[in-house]
């Protein structure tokens, strides 16, 4: 898919699959559960990307559609995982002219205002509440960023800005650091309640 022009910050959101999302909440979710959650929680993160325009990168046909009614650009990265389709999909953005791209994971019922976090000049980092993972990751397009999503990600991104030269700036907004990994994670009013 040809990408228009672009120019400065563009989010891009990786979105998985939503039949396959999130099956650690399987204790507490049926499939068709988890499945709403993981749509209710997209369509936030793809709304607090205002007035950024966004980008989805998936490998999931059903996911394309979904962002394309939602306003998105489209970029289908089959069979790269999720850091080959984030590195994939940062390049492919660059290649259309934008200067940084914000990475927002799909899975923050709380998301809000991301453009916020644009227009650093190095790397912005928000880890997940764990100090952990990362939630999300502003980086400059043409930088050769390497992404190292999976346990232990905050700490390896950190050094991935260092070995690129480049300051990183750390922000820890509450909202952006919750994310939903397990049934404890669930924002009351989301999902069933969740036993105490």
């Amino acid at each position: 898919m040809r990408l228009p022009p672009l120019k400065g910050c563009v989010v891009l959101v990786p979105v998985k699959a939503f039949g396959a999302a999130k099956a650690r909440l399987a204790p507490t979710l049926d499939a068709a559960g988890r499945e709403a959650l993981a749509r209710e929680m997209a369509a936030r993160v793809l709304a607090a990307a205002a007035p950024l325009p966004v980008a989805v990168v998936c490998d999931d046909d059903e996911v394309a559609r979904w962002a394309a009614r939602h306003g998105a650009l489209v970029l289908p990265e089959p069979g790269r995982g999720l850091n080959g389709a984030v590195e994939a999909g940062v390049e492919r953005l660059g290649a259309a002219g934008a200067a940084e791209v914000l990475v927002v994971h799909a899975d923050l019922p709380f998301a809000h205002e991301v453009a916020q976090l644009a227009g650093f000049g190095g790397v912005t980092l928000v880890p997940d509440r764990r100090d952990d993972g990362t939630n999300v990751a502003c980086v400059p397009a043409g930088a050769g960023f390497r992404f190292h999503y999976g346990p232990g990600s905050f700490a390896r991104h950190r050094a991935e800005a260092r070995r690129l030269g480049l300051p990183c700036r750390v922000v820890r907004d509450p909202e952006l650091t919750w994310d939903v990994d397990v049934p404890g994670d669930i924002p009351a009013g989301m999902g069933p309640p969740v036993p105490g």
